[in-house]
């Protein structure tokens, strides 16, 4: 009987010190899995670069909005255009959204076609961009006009960041047309606060701009014609991924890919961007409300 309590014993103790392990063995599994979950997590934080400019603001917080509910984290750094092109080729951030193409941003494609990937996929094809006058400045109707008048201009042409690519083709429009004007630096904010300025007053002014953007609802503003062509014709919006982002996040690549939108649908984000105290609750707004497009995005 003795024996068989010492065996019984044995037994039990063997028995405890294999669940011990096995409890051990399924921490370690749990332990793993948690450190994988987040490994996961960390792989799910995106960097967006983002522009002071309308469209990009409304652009980035929608899409800051959309990765979010899909259980991303996602980060807005502001910059410029230049910078935004370093930062992708060092891969401090992930995307840009806003490229223009075949002019504006052509010098940027051609320093880092190379180091950074720009898509072939656009998200809007109608893009417009050149000078622009108050529709009541009768006189000036082309590029070609600008020297005539220069007098109701100051010889300035009201400009924002330095560094956009469509500061750098006015550049090179003033040197085609031996334009006696010269192009100021601001922000695109300082700019349409000196259009609101002019078109109060009645007052005379010109300023590269491009479509789409909300200005051209709030004032009655005409673009210059430009025979020579130095702005383009029709642009188109393109984006742009540091390397390796579509390898790291084939679901969002594919996602950006499918991104399209007209001319009603970004002047309605715009507008509820614009119109929100906060940027991405008037993003959100949109989204709520475009749920069904989203979808064809996001599928």
């Amino acid at each position: 009987m003795n024996k068989w309590k010492k065996e019984f014993r044995f037994i039990l103790a063997m028995l405890i010190v294999t669940v011990l392990t096995a409890c051990g063995n399924a921490d370690g599994e749990s332990n793993s899995e948690q450190q994988g979950t987040q490994a996961a997590e960390s792989d799910k934080e995106i960097t967006i670069g983002q522009i002071n400019w309308a469209e990009n603001i409304a652009v980035t917080n929608m899409w800051k909005v959309i990765l979010e509910e899909k259980g991303y984290d996602v980060k807005l750094n502001v910059l410029n255009m230049g910078v935004t092109m370093q930062a992708l080729e060092s891969g401090d951030i992930d995307a840009s959204l806003e490229i223009w193409l075949p002019v504006q941003d052509a010098n940027y494609l051609a320093e880092y076609q190379d180091t950074v990937n720009f898509s072939d996929a656009t998200w809007y094809d109608k893009a417009k961009v050149g000078l622009v006058v108050p529709s009541y400045v009768e006189e000036v109707n082309s590029v070609e006009d600008l020297n005539d008048h220069k007098e109701i201009f100051d010889s300035k042409i009201v400009g924002f960041d330095p560094g956009a690519g469509t500061m750098e083709v006015t550049e090179q429009l003033i040197k085609n047309y031996d334009l006696e004007f010269k192009l100021l630096q601001s922000s695109e904010s300082a700019m349409l606060a000196e259009i609101s300025e002019a078109v109060k007053a009645g007052e005379p002014i010109v300023a590269p701009l491009w479509s789409p953007h909300w200005v051209f609802s709030k004032y009655d503003l005409k673009f210059l014609e430009d025979p020579q062509n130095t702005f383009g014709g029709t642009e188109k919006i393109h984006h742009a991924t540091r390397q390796g982002f579509e390898e790291d996040y084939p679901e969002v690549s594919e996602w950006f890919k499918n991104w399209k939108m007209n001319d009603e649908q970004i002047g309605e984000l715009i507008d509820y961007v614009e119109s929100a105290e906060d940027p991405l609750d008037g993003a959100a707004q949109w989204v709520e409300e475009n749920k069904e497009l989203v979808g064809e995005w996001v599928k």
